[in-house]
């Protein structure tokens, strides 16, 4: 009989980690359902009646559930009558954050059309090659976007148009479409931090076992939580929160253009009570005077997600903020999203954990030399395994392989460690270790400690190739305006608290540190500064 222990979830037999929240009971696998219908059914059964469900930060303007339903429905039928698309089919979307994206996703998921979205900041070169792993007959765009896109086999569709808002007003007779939870539903791409961009495979049931998890540990509430997440629609974190918010009856705050001024600014005039945002935004409300002058007293929790985020910004973060909630999720694209999370509040006492897992999940910390599954406390590459894990990436039986292996667990090439007591802490990426001396060095960790001095606005790790110690740290500092911080004094002051091993042994300042649209560094952008081309001179 397994024996699982009731404090970690750590089976000794098969040195696996199980979920110990109130298990959730998934539709049944083989039942014909969409991603979309599911969580519109789990909304109607809402406490409430009519919330709101959208609220544009610019206008004020409202849509009610109610609307929402409506115009999902009126606009599913035209696409299907009018523009003819089918199950299937794949359409682009290349949308800045609007209130009629969610619309436009429940619409798509409702008639098995697949959805892949782009940041609608990427380069025509990276969006070309987006479109060539996906290969969509329709794209959807914004005015200010639709000239990046190649031509298709339909036409584009501006959403911020009057055609488009007639599409979502106009009653169209609709034909059924039986969606079964294992068709495609999206397409999205993985970061590509470290290389080429990978078409991430997520399923109906994916995106149904993601929306259960939270359904399943959703906090019970006098009236719906006011939530704004100023993340991209087009990255997993901001599609899967649209559906997620459906399900659980939130009111979504959508901001266009980010900036954390903004962002501030609707949370008081919106009594907003729950923040998700990713490492930069908490560090940018540490620091300076970003957000004084406003009323924040309506929030209630900020989550933070996509990079770890160091115990010394949440100490200054509580420190400036008592009484707001602070916590951590971790995921992935190939997990549509996250898997484990900080919930209760005294969950949220674990200081830099990544949470516990959240219901029907599994986890295994494997020593990636030996492929040994290792015990609580002990270092290594995460897996993970369930039903929101991808089926794959489009057109790359390669990538996939060594990404999936048997039995259903995911190789997440991130390195950390599940401690007695069930919580994850993640060290860092596998491949961007640095390693000095033979000693591995994580940049994350000192990234959080460079981003915890009060003069320091941001900064990133490299290694910088040694002959000697083969790999030195090097980082790149963003210093506060006005300061005249040195070189010298930033490499002291990580020496102070760090083993001799890991301290930083170079110092570059920069304007700004490049990342990703969900904030992860792009450190070989760094690297391009940093290291010079055989022929050429170093740009330092």
């Amino acid at each position: 009989m397994d024996q699982i222990d009731l404090k970690s979830g750590f089976n000794p037999q098969t040195k696996t980690f199980h979920s110990l929240r109130s298990p959730i009971n998934l539709p049944p696998e083989n039942a014909p359902l969409n991603a979309a219908t599911y969580a519109l059914s789990l909304q109607s059964a809402s406490p409430w009646s009519n919330p709101i469900a959208l609220i544009d930060s610019a206008t004020g303007r409202r849509v009610a559930y109610s609307e929402f339903a409506n115009r999902t429905q009126s606009l599913a039928s035209y696409l299907q009558r009018v523009v003819k698309l089918s199950k299937g089919d794949t359409a682009f979307v290349l949308c800045a954050n609007s209130i009629r994206v969610p619309i436009l996703y429940f619409s798509l998921l409702s008639i098995g059309v697949v959805i892949s979205p782009a940041n609608p900041i990427s380069s025509g070169s990276e969006i070309f090659r987006q479109v060539e792993v996906s290969k969509p007959v329709i794209a959807f765009s914004t005015s200010s976007t639709a000239h990046k896109l190649p031509k298709l086999r339909y036409e584009t569709i501006i959403i911020d148009s009057p055609e488009f808002d007639s599409m979502t007003s106009t009653k169209h007779e609709t034909d059924s479409v039986e969606v079964s939870q294992h068709d495609l539903a999206a397409i999205l791409y993985s970061s590509g931090t470290t290389g080429r961009t990978k078409g991430v495979m997520l399923t109906h049931r994916n995106l149904i076992g993601v929306v259960s998890g939270y359904h399943g540990v959703k906090e019970e509430r006098k009236s719906p939580a006011v939530a704004l997440y100023p993340v991209p629609y087009s990255h997993v974190f901001g599609f899967f929160y649209c559906l997620k918010s459906v399900a659980v009856s939130e009111t979504v705050v959508v901001i266009g253009r980010f900036d954390v001024r903004k962002m501030v600014k609707a949370v008081e005039e919106f009594r907003v009570t729950h923040l998700s945002v990713v490492p930069p935004v908490v560090v940018a409300m540490t620091k300076g005077d970003i957000v004084d002058g406003f009323d924040l007293r309506s929030l209630e929790r900020v989550a933070s997600g996509a990079a770890p985020l160091g115990k010394e910004v949440i100490a200054v973060f509580k420190q400036r903020f008592p009484g707001i909630m602070l916590s951590q999720g971790y995921g992935l694209t190939e997990s549509t999203g996250a898997v484990f999370g900080l919930l209760r509040p005294e969950e949220c006492l674990n200081w830099g954990s990544a949470g516990r897992l959240f219901p029907h999940c599994e986890a295994k910390i494997v020593d990636p030399t030996t492929g040994d599954a290792l015990l609580p406390s002990q270092q290594g590459e995460i897996w993970l395994r369930g039903p929101t894990i991808m089926k794959g990436y489009i057109n790359d039986p390669e990538a996939t392989l060594s990404t999936l292996v048997s039995d259903g667990w995911l190789r997440t090439g991130d390195l950390g460690y599940i401690d007695k007591d069930g919580y994850l802490y993640v060290i860092d990426r596998l491949k961007e270790l640095i390693k000095y001396k033979g000693f591995q060095v994580p940049p994350a960790e000192l990234e959080q400690l460079l981003q915890s001095h009060p003069e320091i606005t941001d900064a990133a790790v490299i290694p910088y190739p040694d002959e000697e110690a083969g790999e030195l740290p090097m980082a790149f500092v963003v210093r506060q305006t006005g300061s005249s911080l040195s070189d010298a004094e930033i490499i002291d002051f990580v020496a102070k608290q760090v083993a001799p091993y890991k301290k930083i042994r170079r110092v570059a300042f920069v304007d700004s540190i490049p990342k990703t649209a969900a904030g992860k560094i792009l450190r070989r952008e760094l690297k391009k500064i940093a290291l010079p081309v055989p022929g050429s001179s170093s740009k330092l």
